[in-house]
């Protein structure tokens, strides 16, 4: 390079490093196509600009000076990226991978582009990456954690965050992402130091984080049951400064949000129906978008404005099938099974050619199952009350031994019969390991193991647990239906099987019929746990459930909403109800909807005339 090359690079160096970016382009703009440092440093310094489609040309000149430098096209990708060019974007990142295969900063660029197009499952894959080949890189375990959390993927996600509570701090965009992940996990108290730590903007953006870290503090200690923190917070956050606020569709739907929430728990649910179809009337993404939809068309339902709830569920619906779209596809067509496990049967003929195995040491989980919204977290609320019973939320723990077990070669559940007694400890050691870090203090209490969909699991508690007590939820499948079809469901899979009362309907009764054929095979002890009964009478069904699982003293349970309200985070979307005294309220709501329900109730009828109800 000629001396005055190197004297006009050094210049523009000095320049760049002072924060001088108007000197780095001046000096820069002058120069010729072939100085290398040159571009590079006028690059750079348009970019800082934001100024993206001319840093993007430098960068480009650089690609053709250069082609074999991974680093020009990482940042022409990333250059392209922000000025809204995706395709040119993804091809520059594709080329730097090319060229840096193990380079995990370009792995976790083009994470972000994907995130940025919604291609979540491209997202999670390759920000993993990033993620294997620098374990320390905590941008991109955040953002890998991300792509999990939008996708369903629990444990992907608490994977990535382990150990987040010991993070540095992060920008409070960040800090608001991670915050709503850890609380997901349950997470509350780290949630809220992240929120504490959070760095804030300087300038003007600033007190529009405040306002947002304000919200989402205040919904997370409504999502805790800890109502007196949230109004205090809100406080901070009045309607009046919320409706002032310059156009920041975010920060005034979270704010939104967040008074909704409360008013719905203090009964001013038109107050929340109101705030609801302001956030609706706002430039949401399709998560926040199904967010007031589902809460307009709860407070709607609460004070029986019937003709507003379907109009915003099919909105809901709308934006979380846009969602699911980007994550399970295949799972669009009319014709697909949401629920792929409800088509794994064994027969009779293959359950009695299994091997028996040695009975497993200490007191086998009680499981309670049933479908989704049948009263699965009233009933384990009513059995943690208990101090001989311990639950641990909802967890995917037989799930994850179904897929481990396939993970090494095993089908299943095909397989379960050539499980030696050795393999099959091995499963109750990984299971009893994962159940450790979630009760460390289980101690001699018996583990309640609530998870609905574990109905469709049943070959594998009986293969591993084959003395446990089931106790299967029951409800009036159409109120069953119009639970499900109001509620917001992060699984991806239940997004688009709740897409519409049709599909519910089929998905219900598919996996009913799986239930069914499986208790004729393996004769499992079970107690039907029927919810119309239990508000009707409770204790009536407390003494029975005390008999089933051999209490000498069930009353405890009785006292189950004062337990829920002091354990202060629930997973499950029955948090607030539970923390209540039981009711009739959520009896018979279907009919309110009777004409929308018609066209199903030929698939339901069968599982109504088994379990006694009618239409």
């Amino acid at each position: 390079m000629p001396a005055s090359s190197n004297h006009l690079a050094e210049a523009m160096s000095a320049a760049y490093d002072a924060g001088d970016m108007a000197r780095v382009i001046a000096l820069g703009e002058g120069a010729a196509e072939s100085n290398e440092a040159a571009l590079l440093w006028l690059g750079l310094a348009r970019y800082a600009c934001a100024r993206y489609r001319e840093a993007a040309s430098a960068f480009a000149s650089l690609t053709r000076m250069q082609p074999q430098m991974s680093v020009y096209w990482n940042n022409l990708g990333l250059a392209c990226r922000q000025d809204g060019d995706m395709a040119a974007s993804e091809q520059a990142f594709g080329k730097a991978l090319a060229l840096a295969p193990d380079d995990a900063d370009v792995h976790y660029n083009l994470g972000l582009l994907h995130l940025h197009q919604r291609r979540w499952v491209l997202a999670k894959q390759t920000l993993m990456r990033a993620v294997a080949l620098s374990p320390r890189f905590i941008e991109a375990r955040l953002q890998a954690a991300h792509a999990c959390y939008v996708g369903g993927d629990n444990e992907g996600q608490q994977t990535m965050l382990a150990g987040a509570a010991g993070w540095p701090a992060q920008s409070a965009e960040q800090a608001l992402i991670l915050a709503a992940m850890l609380s997901a996990q349950g997470e509350l108290d780290i949630a809220l130091a992240t929120l504490a730590r959070a760095q804030l903007p300087e300038g003007a953006g600033a007190d529009i984080m405040r306002l947002r870290i304000a919200a989402q503090r205040a919904a997370l200690y409504e999502r805790g049951n800890q109502l007196d923190l949230a109004r205090r917070q809100l406080q901070q956050l009045p309607l009046q400064l919320l409706d002032r606020l310059p156009a920041d569709d975010d920060a005034r739907a979270e704010g939104w949000s967040a008074h909704a929430a409360l008013a719905m728990r203090d009964g001013d649910c038109a107050g929340a129906a109101a705030l609801y179809s302001r956030m609706l009337g706002l430039s949401l993404d399709d998560q926040h978008r199904a967010r007031a939809a589902f809460g307009l068309a709860a407070a709607s339902s609460r004070i029986q404005r019937h003709d507003e709830v379907w109009p915003a569920l099919r909105t809901a619906h709308a934006a979380q099938l846009n969602i699911a779209q980007g994550i399970v596809p295949e799972l669009m067509q009319p014709d697909s099974v949401p629920l792929q496990m409800a088509d794994r049967l064994v027969d009779r003929t293959a359950y009695h050619g299994w091997q028996p195995l040695p009975s497993p040491a200490g007191r086998q989980p009680v499981f309670v199952v049933g479908f989704p919204r049948s009263g699965t977290t009233l009933l384990e609320q009513m059995l943690d009350a208990h101090p001989d019973f311990r639950s641990m939320d909802e967890r995917a723990f037989i799930h994850d031994l179904i897929e481990a077990m396939e993970m090494t070669g095993q089908h299943y559940p095909g397989d379960l019969d050539k499980l030696t007694a050795a393999e099959a400890e091995q499963l109750r050691a990984v299971y009893f390991r994962r159940v450790a870090q979630v009760v460390p203090d289980l101690g001699s209490r018996r583990l309640v193991d609530k998870n609905p969909l574990n109905m469709l699991c049943l070959p594998m508690i009986m293969r591993l647990f084959p003395q446990a007590r089931i106790i299967l939820c029951l409800r009036h499948p159409c109120d069953v239906l119009l639970s499900c079809y109001m509620q917001s469901f992060r699984s991806p899979a239940f997004m688009v099987l709740c897409s519409s009362l049709q599909r519910l309907a089929s998905g219900y009764a598919h996996a009913f019929t799986h239930w069914q054929q499986h208790v004729e095979v393996f004769a499992p002890q079970v107690l039907e746990w029927r919810y119309e009964s239990v508000v009707e009478d409770i204790d009536t069904n407390l003494a029975g459930l005390g008999r089933f699982l051999d209490l000498a003293d069930p009353s405890p349970m009785a006292r189950f909403a004062e337990h829920a309200r002091g354990k202060g985070f629930i997973s499950t979307p029955s948090y607030s109800q539970v923390t209540q005294a039981i009711s009739r309220r959520a009896v018979g709501r279907w009919h309110a909807y009777r004409d929308m329900f018609e066209p199903v109730l030929p698939i339901l009828r069968p599982a109504m005339q088994r379990f006694g109800y009618t239409a």
